[in-house]
């Protein structure tokens, strides 16, 4: 019998005694999820270890031995740091990263990537560039130079680049055919008019049949910084080597910057909305939202918790009548709507708290009533019950949601840039356990109590409320 030390990581952790704990380790016992109990498992993950380079780049790591790791560039920049004349070209540039550098064709790239048995991709967001390869552990520092290869010797030919206006340009009519990404794009347009955050990511067609080699390159040498750069890793990771590849593959890019630095420009919240009617649909689709808060602001958790409480329904799923959320045994006695699902989406300094739903033109007007009368009670008299339940849900969707080596890597690179560091599991845990159902009336008064909300909705959407009567119900007249 061997003992092992397990020492509580953190005074945020209240209910943790100050003391080190002994915990009787026997060889023969297998490692389950059962041998131990939550908060030791918590306390017990790899730790994610840190490093800055001398240009400013930061290297993340979370070694938990696997035989394939996920390694990725998460870069500070996105929609939100483009202006009129350039929406569009982060990712037009995610796109370009892809056809050939000065070293490898777009053949001989894709082929040393399927060779390898790996899988390169990448994605764009308002606020954030992601480029990441799943590899084996063997490969990584194949995948490393690849990585560096794509967004420092990239040669955005003018073939290239007329090829892949005709692909994004085709990729925007498929968006246009996903109405849920249509009314999100709706939503910010309003919620965020005049502002970077208005702006849709893939740009207005204008702007992709315009959008020259030279606004490519101007882009990627003004925001490609060291300092804006985090590349990150996770699975069979060695700290040290993948902080060797970096200062090998990535020591061209620069830390400083020719003028001023680009500062991300402040996005106001407007209360507003936007119908798009068209009564030719058979559905309406329609997402209304209050300003939120940033990633970093201590609210957001209380608001993760009522957001949960509210929850997501589909009538495909079923049990809608014994769902816990008062929203969906409502939309199942009622036959209200065919789905519903709620969000609290995030940004460096704002956010939108809302709903999405998803119903029959005839039912929207009985829906929005129950809904604001929803958010109306989590600013009121919300229990402690239905809290306890949200906060257990959100735990388990916090492990859920780090099963496997890619999303660690995704948890990892995204939160260094959101926060500049890499949140333990058990200070989250300590922060959901904090919250209780009077930090979350308090928190939904504070946000949606009274407040002019967003509203964006596309279809049969006649049966939609004035705005000034979806406003006025947004506070109870009480005496």
């Amino acid at each position: 019998m061997s003992f092992r030390l397990i020492r509580p990581a953190g005074a945020l952790l209240r209910k943790y005694s100050n003391k080190t704990a002994l915990v009787k380790v026997n060889p023969r016992w297998k490692a389950t999820a059962a041998s131990v109990s939550y908060d030791q498992t918590l306390l017990n993950v790899p730790a994610t270890l840190v490093s800055v380079l001398d240009n400013g780049m930061r290297v993340a790591t979370e070694d938990s031995g696997s035989p394939t790791s996920t390694v990725g560039l998460w870069i500070d920049t996105g929609s939100r740091f483009e202006n009129d004349s350039n929406n569009g070209v982060a990712h037009f540039l995610e796109h370009m990263a892809f056809k050939g550098t000065a070293a490898r064709s777009q053949t001989d790239l894709e082929l040393e990537v399927e060779n390898m048995g790996a899988h390169l991709n990448a994605y764009t967001s308002r606020e954030q560039t992601v480029f990441y390869a799943k590899c084996f552990t063997k490969d990584v520092p194949k995948a490393v130079e690849i990585l560096s290869d794509i967004i420092q010797n990239s040669k955005f030919g003018e073939v290239e680049i007329e090829r892949e206006r005709g692909v994004i340009l085709r990729e925007m009519q498929e968006v246009e055919s996903n109405l849920q990404e249509v009314v999100f794009d709706h939503l910010h347009a309003t919620a965020f008019q005049g502002t970077p955050l208005g702006r849709t990511i893939l740009g207005p067609t204008k702007n992709i049949k315009s959008l020259s080699r030279q606004d490519l390159v101007s882009y990627i040498t003004t925001h490609y910084k060291g300092p804006r750069i985090v590349l990150a890793g996770a699975g069979g990771v060695d700290h040290q080597e993948l902080v060797e590849l970096a200062e090998k593959h990535f020591q061209g890019l620069g830390g400083s910057y020719l003028g001023n630095a680009p500062e991300i420009a402040s996005c106001r919240f407007t209360g507003s909305e936007i119908r798009v009617r068209d009564d030719s649909m058979p559905l309406a689709h329609i997402a209304m939202a209050v300003e939120g808060v940033g990633w970093a602001d201590p609210d957001n958790i209380a608001l993760m918790v009522a957001n949960t409480i509210v929850g997501a329904w589909d009538r495909t799923h079923g049990g809608g009548a014994n769902n816990a959320s008062n929203l969906a045994q409502a939309a199942v006695n009622g036959n209200l709507c065919h789905s519903f699902q709620s969000f609290n989406t995030c940004y460096k300094d704002t956010g939108l708290w809302g709903i999405y739903f998803v119903c029959e033109p005839l039912k929207i007007e009985e829906f929005v009533f129950n809904l604001q009368s929803e958010w109306m009670r989590l600013c009121t008299n919300v229990t402690e019950f239905e809290v306890e339940r949200a906060k257990n849900v959100l735990r388990t969707n916090l492990l859920l949601q780090l099963d496997g080596t890619t999303p660690i890597c995704e948890d990892i690179g995204r939160q260094m840039l959101c926060y500049g560091r890499r949140i333990p599991l058990h200070e989250l845990d300590a922060r959901i356990e904090a919250v209780d159902a009077e930090v979350v009336r308090e928190t939904c008064y504070r946000y949606i109590y009274d407040k002019c909300p967003a509203i964006a909705g596309v279809g049969p959407c006649e049966g939609l409320p004035d705005y000034n009567r979806i406003r006025s119900s947004m506070y109870w007249l009480r005496l």
